[in-house]
């Protein structure tokens, strides 16, 4: 039996919108995929910028800092960690400008290393200095024994810091590089405080946004 040429129409209208919704799907899919290209892009490129502003000022203070620490590059020595009973401090090279108290901000250089001579960490790589960091203030995250350390420092000075394990990582120790109930050393450059590069809200916002991501998948 032959179709009404009514149904026919009302076929014919369906399959139409049907393939508009389609094509509209696939165009949305392909500009969805261009944005994600161009984000990415640009993402890429604010970092690139970001890196270069760190390196160049990484640079410039290595510049400026690495000649005068660089002489304590060789200090790290083997030590009797039975010695390390509390907190000591040497001053190596004393400072000319503002004094650190418990409170102050301020930025460093440093090379620490343990009983067997063997530095875990330092400001030192490939002959120059990188970023210092930023210790002091409310929401200083060192040890306490560096905390208690620098104390009474100036900028510009150098002090040895002897930290025993209770004021260092304690019973649980550091990863692979500092065991338990290990004594650890620090040599100390106490520079004035370093504003860091400012990072371009939109990169901040992309890495908050990623932050936000991965927290909420765990």
């Amino acid at each position: 039996m032959a179709t009404p040429k009514s149904q026919r129409i009302g076929i014919w209208i369906i399959a139409i919108v049907l393939a508009i919704g389609t094509i509209g799907s696939f165009l949305a899919m392909i500009l969805g995929s261009q944005n994600q290209t161009i984000d990415a892009a640009n993402i890429k490129k604010l970092q690139t910028e970001y890196q270069a502003k760190v390196d160049a000022q990484s640079k410039q203070l290595s510049d400026k800092y690495y000649p005068e620490f660089s002489k304590y590059e060789t200090t790290p020595a083997v030590f009797n960690a039975d010695d390390v009973k509390e907190l000591t401090k040497t001053d190596l090279k004393v400072g000319d400008g503002l004094e650190i108290k418990a409170d102050t901000e301020y930025s460093a250089y440093y090379i620490g290393w343990g009983p067997d001579g063997v530095v875990f960490d330092q400001s030192i790589k490939d002959g120059a200095l990188i970023s210092p960091i930023t210790g002091g203030g409310s929401t200083s995250q060192m040890i306490s024994g560096w905390n208690e350390g620098v104390i009474g420092m100036k900028t510009n000075g150098v002090r040895e810091l002897s930290i025993p394990s209770a004021k260092a990582y304690g019973e649980t120790g550091n990863g692979s590089n500092i065991a338990a109930n290990t004594p650890i050393k620090f040599i100390i450059m106490i520079v004035p405080t370093v504003a860091a590069a400012t990072m371009p809200a939109e990169l901040l916002q992309y890495y908050q946004s990623q932050q936000s991501y991965q927290q909420s998948t765990y």
